[in-house]
């Protein structure tokens, strides 16, 4: 790992020793800016996400974090001593720092699954009603008319847009949150 202070920081943001400093920080596991601004952490983050092309995941607990958070891909507020600023800018909140692993590992492996499956679901709906629209051209002659009426059409888009998703979302779990603890190379799918 590597560990970075806020003055060394300030000199290495600079433009000249960007790249030097990016290539040190890909070969390691893990940095860590300590007493930095929350200018410095916000430029960082956002040097990182274009330089390097990497998805960006910033944690933060108090007001001096809401610019990084605000910056990151994801955002990630912890509630507690220093107020709800960063809560309040993230994307996820957690009362502790020990929920992470549990957010990143089960959650997010969780939401993963479903955004994707539902992304198919949402095509392959489409696809079948295009179909059916394309099919009944022939059949009548491509004259224009409607296949079918207005409430039918609305409550197809009801019933196959509103309710399977809910479904979907509230019970699919692919792998249980035990298995997931277990083994973090599954988040890598």
């Amino acid at each position: 790992g590597l560990v970075i202070d806020g003055r060394t920081l300030e000199h290495v943001l600079h433009d000249s020793l960007q790249n030097i400093f990016l290539e040190l920080t890909e070969k390691c596991r893990a940095v860590v800016c300590c007493q930095a601004t929350p200018l410095q952490k916000s430029v960082l983050v956002k040097l990182v996400r274009s330089k390097l092309k990497a998805m960006t995941l910033a944690v933060g607990d108090g007001a001096n974090d809401v610019s990084m958070i605000q910056v990151a891909d994801t955002g990630v507020g912890i509630s507690g001593q220093e107020g709800m600023q960063a809560v309040m800018a993230s994307d996820f909140a957690i009362s502790q720092f020990r929920h992470l692993r549990k957010l990143l590992l089960v959650h997010g492996h969780w939401c993963y699954t479903r955004l994707t499956n539902m992304v198919l679901y949402y095509f392959y709906k489409n696809v079948t009603y295009v179909n059916l629209l394309f099919w009944y051209q022939f059949f009548c002659g491509f004259s224009g008319t409607s296949m079918t009426d207005y409430w039918i059409l609305i409550l197809f888009n009801l019933l196959f847009t509103s309710v399977p998703p809910i479904i979907y979302g509230v019970l699919d779990k692919d792998v249980s949150a035990e298995i997931l603890m277990k083994l973090p190379q599954l988040y890598t799918m």
